[in-house]
């Protein structure tokens, strides 16, 4: 199985996202959003940088 984005409802009422690995794991989580639409486009948004490079800071 492939990794998968999850949506749901957080405490607040606001809507949020995770992002889990295959074996189920949390990789990502989101900040919270007012609406569903804006957290449906962070989910877009992460697909599409997904490819971005990796810059090391350290």
């Amino acid at each position: 199985m492939a990794g998968k984005y999850e949506l749901y409802k957080d405490s607040a009422d606001g809507f949020r996202f995770r992002l889990k690995a295959a074996n189920g794991e949390v990789v990502a989580t989101s900040e919270s959003y007012v609406s569903k639409s804006g957290a449906q486009s962070g989910i877009e948004s992460v697909k599409s940088n997904a490819s971005s490079p990796v810059v090391d800071l350290t």
